[in-house]
């Protein structure tokens, strides 16, 4: 599957545009986890603990996307973008990816 964040693919044309293609993880933070970040949080810092949930959480929500796009028959996902937004009062975050599934030429 080709992925571009532009609304083309060098050397390649698109022939069909077979629809929005999204994939999302929500998940939440672990208790744990917290009390680790927020120690950092009062020495400064990188919070390496929220780096690798938000980095699982994009992988993931890319995989979905990737799959939904082969479900629709798309060769390339053009203008590809993440999203992260707070649900259930800040206690999860979700993270959605999603571009334009094509069939390219």
């Amino acid at each position: 599957m080709i992925l571009s964040t532009t609304f083309d693919v060098p050397g390649r044309t698109v022939a069909q545009i077979v629809g929005l293609a999204r994939g999302n993880s929500v998940r939440s933070r672990f208790i744990g986890r917290d009390f680790v970040a927020g120690f950092r949080i009062l020495v400064g810092g990188e919070i390496h603990e929220y780096t690798k949930l938000l980095a699982e959480s994009r992988e993931q929500a890319l995989d979905r996307m990737i799959s939904h796009a082969q479900s629709l028959g798309a060769d390339a996902v053009i203008g590809m973008r993440f999203e992260t937004t707070e649900a259930g009062q800040g206690q999860a975050t979700e993270v959605l990816a999603y571009g334009t599934a094509v069939k390219l030429a």
